[in-house]
């Protein structure tokens, strides 16, 4: 089998949406002939943790770990956070509009941090990697970032090294929707776009999740992107569906944090609550995992706090099991400049579960012409009250009637094992 390195800072037991691109496809890449050598770090800190993707990795992937060292707990103290806090998904734009320990930790990431926090890692990743790899030699390179600090170590291996070298853009640099939120010096930009272009320009193969990035990320490198999308894995959906119990559930699974707080909707809800006492029986709002506290409050605020049932952060599968049972799937969208490339990992398994999605985001973005081509659901602007409302009493019309459902369709495009299948092919194109 040829063998591909992947450096990547998110790796089971780590779990959330960094974890599942990699993970997934380093599962089926051995049934196209490659054996995934995984590089991670020894002790992350993780937002959250999932044991149970653990039992994902594939039997013939070879792990290597090294300590890294993060200011994560310099920050704690400054912030008086306890050791035991994990970050949230979102924590920088959330800290930005905090008090003023957390503006000051804000500045200093940005503009001593880069590209990131797990930039002290690169080094001695750099040190580990040389060594290795003259003793063990790899026939493809893959960085994945966020963080980016991972495609720096690709960069200085690619200077020692004639190894073809994929850089993965799950998500942009420069281009990420908190940047602007970085307060950064006119040379830490500098620094930040300097970094970029050259790995950029240095890869052999760039890739990203969306066409919209794909254009983006073009215009910044003057070169080829190649989109490769995040998506679903049919193995994580052999489970026996959640019986309905009679309630209208909208369910929103994952870290749903400040910058994605549908505010909209929740009027819409209430409204709909106030004007019919059977929607205001039926409705149930159903929350997966780290919900940020503004957002909760805004439900309280629209008086759904009755309807409100909580979970917290659920193994994968089990999350997935939980949302079969949902009558609406809750995809909200970050109203930030580059909304129209977001394509969250969670719509590609809302899809696949055959459920009626409501988006909150841009009709003109990716991810809304994604589900209008798989059937799959509709997309409200981010203040068409209206738009949700109406849409919602068609929904609860059709539940009561029993006939609620989506014709969802052409989705197997986006399966685990295609991409992987897809991206591996690259470096022969």
């Amino acid at each position: 089998m040829k063998r591909v390195l992947i450096i990547t800072y998110y790796w089971p037991p780590s779990g959330g949406g960094g974890v599942m691109r990699w993970l997934k496809m380093s599962k089926y890449l051995p049934e196209f002939g490659w054996q995934p050598v995984i590089y991670t770090p020894e002790n992350p800190d993780p937002s959250v943790k999932d044991d149970s993707l653990l039992k994902e990795i594939h039997p013939s992937t070879e792990i290597l770990k090294t300590p890294i060292w993060e200011p994560y707990d310099i920050y704690r103290k400054l912030t008086g956070k306890k050791k035991s806090d994990s970050f949230k998904a979102g924590y920088i734009s959330e800290a930005s509009r905090g008090n003023w320990k957390d503006k000051i930790s804000v500045f200093l990431r940005g503009n001593l941090l880069i590209p990131d926090p797990r930039v002290f890692w690169v080094t001695p990743s750099v040190r580990f990697l040389r060594e290795y790899l003259r003793q063990n030699p790899v026939d493809l390179m893959i960085t994945t970032g966020p963080p980016h600090s991972m495609h720096l170590i690709g960069l200085n291996l690619k200077r020692h090294f004639d190894i073809p070298w994929l850089a993965d853009f799950r998500d942009p640099w420069t281009e990420i929707d908190f940047y602007h939120r970085l307060k950064l010096t006119s040379w830490a930009d500098r620094r930040h776009r300097a970094l970029e272009k050259k790995v950029l320009t240095a890869a052999d193969i760039v890739t990203t999740v969306s066409p919209y990035l794909k254009q983006t990320t073009e215009k910044l490198a003057g070169r080829r992107v190649d989109v490769i999308y995040n998506g679903f894995d049919p193995e994580d959906f052999q489970f026996e569906k959640v019986r309905e119990d009679g309630l209208f559930t909208i369910s929103h699974y994952g870290a749903f944090n400040r910058d994605r707080n549908p505010s909209s909707l929740w009027k819409a809800l209430q409204t709909l609550k106030e004007n019919s006492p059977d929607f205001a029986r039926l409705l149930r709002i159903q929350l997966i995992g780290q919900t940020d506290e503004s957002i909760l409050r805004e439900i309280r605020e629209c008086n759904l706090e009755e309807n409100l049932r909580l979970e917290g952060h659920l193994p994968h599968t089990e999350g997935l099991r939980i949302l079969s049972g949902s009558q609406v799937l809750l995809l909200p969208l970050n109203d930030a400049p580059n909304v129209r490339g977001i394509l969250p990992g969670k719509m590609y398994e809302y899809i696949a579960l055959k459920r009626p999605i409501l988006a909150i985001g841009p009709s003109d973005g990716d991810f809304a012409e994604i589900l209008l081509s798989t059937h799959s659901g509709i997309t409200c602007d981010f203040t068409d009250t209206g738009k949700m409302a109406d849409t919602l009493n068609q929904w609860v019309k059709a539940f009561l009637e029993g006939e609620l459902s989506v014709d969802s369709s052409g989705y197997d495009r986006f399966s685990r094992r295609n991409l992987a299948r897809q991206i591996i092919s690259l470096p022969s194109a």
